[in-house]
């Protein structure tokens, strides 16, 4: 072969590889248009690692406990809201598992489509991996109650 057909070729293997190495991050069961991200609040090593993510990168503005900054459904003086709790009083368990985990790795303006959009909430980009991202959501979401898990299981599942 030529190179300038194996530079297309291994790339298209560096791909692949990515993508079969991060099989815990996505679930199969559809094109890959459509495949659903598989958090995994059940998987003791993934909650476990999730935690200390958690811990070391959120838990600052959406606390330990998960339950967020104070009145963070009132903008503060910046204009910005303050974090949400991650806990049953927030409405972190009404976003299906993509959502989230493109919320946290993009950001809210790129999620919304307003790269404007003030937020103290960073991209996570570059910052944390995507195992890493998910580890933290379904450390999340492990805390949860059993009728709260089940409403989120259900509501990934008719999308």
């Amino acid at each position: 072969m030529n190179q300038s057909v194996l530079l297309p070729v291994g790339a298209v293997a560096l791909i692949g590889a990515a993508v079969t190495g991060a099989v815990v991050i996505w679930s199969a069961g559809g094109s890959s248009d459509t495949d659903a991200l598989a958090l995994r609040p059940d998987d003791l090593e993934i909650v476990a690692h999730g935690s200390q993510v958690y811990a070391e990168n959120c838990a600052s503005c959406h606390g330990a406990d998960l339950a967020g900054q104070p009145n963070w459904r009132a903008a503060g003086p910046d204009g910005r809201l303050p974090a949400p709790p991650h806990d049953a009083s927030g409405h972190t368990w009404h976003h299906d598992g993509d959502t989230l985990f493109r919320l946290t790795k993009y950001g809210v303006g790129q999620l919304i489509g307003d790269p404007d959009y003030g937020s103290n909430m960073p991209a996570y980009d570059g910052i944390l991996t995507d195992a890493e991202i998910i580890a933290a959501l379904s450390y999340i979401k492990s805390t949860w109650s059993r009728d709260i898990r089940d409403q989120h299981n259900a509501m990934e599942t008719q999308e």
